[in-house]
């Protein structure tokens, strides 16, 4: 299943930034952030529950990007 969120973010290398972690959180089997529409498209593995799975992504979005936010 893919969804679409919107997203804050400031610049192009924090949005690279967010999309490699959430490419790295279990339960997402594809993540891509588009900085000038600001939006981040995630494909979820079968079987994970979105909203867990976006906790854990913007959990650690956060780690790598502070004040970045993912409008779940």
């Amino acid at each position: 299943m893919k969804k679409t969120y919107k997203i804050e973010v400031d610049c192009a290398n924090c949005a690279n930034k967010m999309e490699e972690a959430a490419r790295n959180t279990q339960g997402v089997k594809e993540a891509t952030v588009n900085f000038m529409m600001l939006k981040m498209i995630v494909e979820f593995e079968e079987g994970a529950e979105p909203k867990a799975v976006m906790k854990e992504v913007l959990k650690n979005c956060k780690k790598v990007e502070d004040d970045c936010d993912i409008y779940i």
